[in-house]
């Protein structure tokens, strides 16, 4: 008797505004254009004919494009092809799930994955009556942002009720971390159709550098990474700075360091350092290239990721696969990626008379032994939990139990 080989499964990824072919710095273009291109590149090295669907949003993107690793990527008419800001996109998913339904009724996938809460919509829009599995992955939830941004929050006003039904009628989550997790019960998503994936980090680039140009004998490097915005806490590390004597601050994000002083976020982090006295010690990069992120990170004595949220938070895994310890507000995905008194140290999302932040940064720049073992504990909690092939193989075992398809659940070691 002989034996026919398993088809590849077929994986249908839907990610709205985050395409996988995005030059990454754009207002929103981030972890989660990483995460779909990583994923889809790992599923495809795995045999599977994988798809990813994206809003057109320039007239001179052909419909489909194949990329070197064998991931197709369509290019979905829905609304203008113009960029448009994603929280401005609502009005055009019936558009896009429209057009999901019809590709998908001429090759019906074995599984759709949708990235973002518009992604869901169109995602069950494309597969309502074919009985077609369903994955969720928020990347964000609507509950949070509004919660900490308030009136700031630019979200449709239907995005939590929305987001609510996504999460009731998708056949499963994925959520990033554990207290992504309680957010999604309390939205009424029933716990045992979740599952935690959380994001990855590229540890082969992200590693750590020998000699990263560091100049001998200066100050102790405290290091920020992110996007120039309020919530991501820099305000925190720069008032710290100044009860951190022998100490620099150097700040990443933005953008290019030429722009920065029309930037309004860079214009008041320098008014904060003129206040506290340290703006001679507050140096700000602008946009630094992926390609230079290791070296920077690996120069730093100290990352600090001071957000006061943060759905996931990518910034500190990449610190700690540079061997480099990281001081971490106590939120979001950062309460499972950071391990106090093992990989660094987790601190309060605000000051307050029980903690002193500039006391815990002092107490490790003036601790190379510990920085040191932290260093090396965050490098290997890095490998050991955040690569993209671990998070590859839980996305896959989400996948094989809802298809009877069989889809490979790890890769070959």
């Amino acid at each position: 008797m002989t034996y026919s080989k398993p088809r590849p499964g077929r994986i249908a990824l839907v990610s709205e505004h985050a395409s996988p072919l995005a030059e990454l710095g754009g207002p929103d273009a981030g972890g989660q254009n990483v995460y779909v291109a990583q994923l889809a590149a790992r599923l495809a090295g795995r045999g599977h004919d994988v798809t990813v669907y994206t809003r057109r949003d320039s007239p001179d993107l052909p419909t489909l494009v194949r990329t070197p690793l064998g991931v197709k990527v369509v290019h979905v008419p829905a609304g203008p092809p113009t960029a448009v800001p994603k929280d401005e996109l609502l009005v055009w998913m019936p558009d896009f799930g429209g057009y999901l339904s019809r590709m998908w009724r001429l090759a019906r996938p074995d599984v759709v994955h949708a990235h973002f809460w518009m992604s869901g919509l169109a995602a069950l829009t494309g597969t309502r009556g074919t009985g077609i599995p369903v994955v969720q992955t928020y990347h964000a939830l609507g509950t949070v942002k509004r919660r900490y941004q308030g009136p700031e929050d630019t979200s449709p006003p239907e995005r939590v009720g929305i987001e609510a039904r996504i999460g009731q009628e998708a056949d499963h989550t994925i959520a990033t971390c554990a207290d992504e997790v309680v957010e999604l019960v309390a939205m009424g998503v029933p716990e045992e159709r979740i599952s935690v994936v959380p994001c990855g980090v590229d540890t082969t680039r992200f590693s750590p550098v020998p000699d990263p140009g560091r100049p001998p004998g200066g100050p102790r490097r405290l290091l920020s990474v992110g996007r120039l915005v309020p919530r991501k806490g820099f305000d925190r590390a720069i008032k710290a700075l100044a009860e951190v004597p022998n100490a620099e601050l150097l700040i990443a994000g933005g953008p290019d360091a030429p722009l920065l002083f029309a930037d309004p976020e860079a214009e008041r982090l320098r008014k904060t350092a003129s206040e506290y006295g340290v703006a001679e010690r507050v140096t700000m990069l602008g946009c630094v290239p992926q390609e230079k992120m290791p070296a920077l990170m690996s120069s730093a004595d100290l990352l600090l990721s001071l957000p006061r949220y943060e759905p996931f938070g990518i910034v500190p895994i990449e610190a700690m696969a540079c061997g480099t310890p990281v001081v971490a507000t106590a939120v979001g995905g950062q309460l499972d990626t950071v391990v106090d008194g093992v990989t660094g140290a987790l601190v309060p999302p605000a000051d307050d008379g029980g903690h002193d932040l500039a006391a815990t940064i002092r107490s490790l720049l003036d601790d190379p032994a510990r920085r040191a073992r932290y260093g090396e504990a965050g490098r290997a909690h890095a490998l050991a939990r955040y690569t993209w092939d671990e998070v590859t193989d839980g996305v896959s075992r989400v996948y094989a139990q809802l298809t009877p398809v069989p889809l490979p659940t790890e890769v070959a070691r």
